[in-house]
């Protein structure tokens, strides 16, 4: 039987040697990522402790918080935390953490498939996602992430409907379905790439 090479002893041309390892100027982007991310966990600290200082009574940290969230008290000035305004800032950081899952994801399986591997098997950390993650079902993964996030934004605004116009409502929604059609099109279509793909050979 013929032995078949070895990957690593495998030597490219320098032109396709070049165009390779062009894959590493996606480095940058990916850094710029995780600096992003450093930045969402700021914003989270910062809501967070204006949210325990207002459950407090500090006055200025409950209107930092009113200004952050958009609410408006119409009767009367706002003058302590309400269930409202508590929903809405805890909706407001969990829509930070699944931003922050969807960099995690951007940033991990995107390096993994298109710039180069992490070695991570094995590994107590790995994520189970990750083992076999390739183009088609990170696509999947992020539209799914990006519908959740949706979902977060179109809660935090029915919760504050008051505030907004009927016309801003709507377009809202309509977003929202337009997010949800596009990841079902996206997974119906690598379904069926996946199924002729593993199908019997004509």
């Amino acid at each position: 039987m013929s032995q078949l090479p070895d990957p690593h002893g495998t030597r490219l041309r320098p032109l396709p040697n070049m165009i390779f390892a062009s894959r590493w100027l996606q480095l940058p982007l990916y850094l710029g990522l995780i600096l992003a991310q450093a930045v969402y966990v700021f914003h989270f600290w910062v809501e967070l402790v204006h949210l325990i200082e207002a459950a407090f009574g500090n006055q200025h940290a409950l209107d930092t918080l009113v200004k952050s969230i958009g609410y408006v008290q119409k009767d009367q000035p706002l003058t302590g935390l309400n269930e409202t305004v508590i929903m809405l800032v805890v909706l407001g950081l969990i829509d930070v953490v699944m931003i922050s899952n969807l960099l995690i994801m951007v940033i991990v399986g995107g390096y993994e498939t298109f710039v180069s591997r992490l070695n991570l098997e094995g590994h107590p950390d790995q994520p189970e996602w990750l083992s076999h993650v390739n183009a088609s079902v990170l696509k999947v993964k992020l539209a799914t992430a990006i519908i959740g996030i949706s979902s977060i934004h179109l809660l935090k605004t029915f919760i504050n409907a008051d505030n907004y116009q009927e016309k801003t409502l709507l377009w809202q929604t309509l977003i929202h379905l337009a997010f949800l059609a596009s990841a079902l099109a996206i997974a119906w279509t690598d379904r069926l790439l996946a199924g002729s793909q593993h199908g019997p050979d004509h």
